[in-house]
């Protein structure tokens, strides 16, 4: 991203020249928060449900066991989001009265890191000098500058942490019901076990490939590597529940 600022006598400086337009994805907050919710979803209630199926119980059982999970886990990692959210917002915050605090009772100190900031640019001080004091003008301006660029901080927003809750607690419940739905069709136990390994096997594929999408990997290799890490862990609770029943 290229910054411009406008310097007496030198009209507008561009702090990046040589900056060109490239399509990157960004992933949002809201993103991050499915993958967070569908990961666990898809993969808990799935292992739950081979390893209860291992076990040879009813099909009644790995219904009621696995809706039980899924409520409790929703519950669990949307509260894990929401209290995520608002650590960020905290610490944005206690940041933030810092830096005031700096800006006015060691300014000099506050300056000097601002000119430090563009001499990482390869501005001269003839350039940085009338920049800085663009800046300090203004405290609001000033804090916000070193928010950013000598913290890497945004501010959150404010409702982040019950959307993050409801996101993370929502995909996590459409997650969980893939591999238990072939349990509510299905009255036969191996039948119902067979349809939810095809089943799920086949979504974990489908969400690996689409989250590979937004991060960049190639497509297959993120299919295959969510639905292999899926697939071992119900291999492994169906194995262990075969062994100890």
């Amino acid at each position: 991203m290229a910054i411009s600022v406008e310097t007496p006598g030198q009209g507008m400086l561009n702090l990046m020249p040589h900056s060109h337009d490239e399509q990157h994805f960004r992933s949002t907050d809201a993103v991050r928060d499915v993958v967070i919710g569908m990961s666990d979803g898809l993969t808990v209630p799935f292992a739950l449900a081979a390893g209860l199926s291992g076990a040879h119980v009813a099909t009644s059982v790995v219904v009621l066991a696995g809706l039980a999970e899924i409520a409790a886990g929703s519950i669990a990692m949307g509260l894990g989001g929401y209290l995520a959210a608002r650590t960020d917002a905290e610490h944005y915050q206690n940041e933030l009265q810092r830096e005031v605090s700096e800006t006015r009772e060691l300014p000099e100190k506050e300056r000097a890191e601002v000119e430090e900031v563009f001499e990482g640019f390869g501005l001269t001080p003839e350039q940085i000098r009338p920049i800085t004091e663009t800046i300090i003008a203004d405290e609001d301006r000033w804090v916000r500058f070193m928010m950013k660029f000598e913290l890497g901080l945004e501010e959150p927003d404010p409702a982040r942490a019950l959307r993050s809750a409801a996101t993370i607690c929502g995909s996590y419940i459409a997650g969980g019901l893939i591999p238990l739905a072939p349990y509510f069709l299905a009255k036969d136990l191996d039948t119902a076990l067979v349809a939810s390994v095809a089943v799920t096997i086949s979504a974990l594929f489908v969400f690996g490939g689409v989250k590979a999408r937004f991060t960049g990997i190639p497509i297959w290799r993120g299919g295959f590597q969510t639905a292999m890490i899926g697939g071992l862990a119900a291999a492994a609770a169906f194995a262990i529940a075969r062994l100890f029943r």
